[in-house]
């Protein structure tokens, strides 16, 4: 019925996107999710070509990045994406992601991602670990990061300006808080934080009776 693979997909998508009524998050994770998937490259792709042609704006649209893992995200790969897609694209990041290699656990701090990169996405999820209690200091450091990028970016409107004010208010008087300014995340000190209050936390829970 289709030409391409790329034409049935969007075709399909497209129909339960206007089914639904057009909700305002609606994901599309594409064959080709990452650079090493795409023949010859993102910007070259035929199928990515086609999906940024065919998918309805309101459409988010997940990459990986460079790999399916990928240890680093830059602005310029994402602009190459962006520009193929027609819209800037749903990190799906898979960093923490153990599920390919169970005997591994990864607790290090969120880094690899450039600063400024927030404000080239329209989302970021994170892939965590298997293993429930693992994913405290991915997550907490992944806040801190965000907590970053919102006082590095320019919004035209006061959306921004509304959530960073909101998060001085609610965590700036808290001692040993993580207070980022433009440009200063630090994966080291994020650790170091996510450490103070997961230690906190294990004791907390430690205390409390039948535990």
């Amino acid at each position: 019925v289709f030409p391409s693979l790329a034409q049935a997909q969007a075709s399909v998508a497209n129909e339960a996107y206007q089914e639904l009524g057009q909700p305002s998050i609606f994901l599309f994770c594409p064959t080709e999710y990452c650079s090493s998937l795409c023949s010859p490259s993102p910007s070259q792709s035929c199928y990515l070509l086609t999906l940024g042609q065919e998918l309805l704006p309101g459409i988010g649209v997940i990459w990986t990045g460079p790999k399916v893992v990928s240890q680093e995200l830059s602005a310029t790969l994402l602009e190459e994406v962006e520009g193929v897609l027609r819209r800037q694209p749903v990190i799906w990041d898979n960093l923490y992601a153990n599920d390919y290699d169970c005997r591994r656990v990864f607790l290090g701090p969120y880094t690899g991602r450039a600063p400024g990169l927030m404000s080239r996405l329209c989302g970021l999820l994170l892939n965590p670990n298997c293993e429930l209690q693992a994913n405290f200091i991915p997550i907490h450091t992944l806040g801190s990061w965000f907590q970053s990028e919102l006082g590095s970016c320019a919004h035209p409107d006061h959306t921004g300006m509304e959530i960073t004010a909101a998060l001085g208010d609610s965590q700036g008087s808290q001692e040993g808080t993580y207070s980022p300014r433009e440009g200063t995340y630090s994966p080291q000190e994020a650790l170091e934080l996510a450490l103070l209050d997961w230690v906190a936390e294990i004791n907390q829970q430690a205390s409390e009776p039948g535990r």
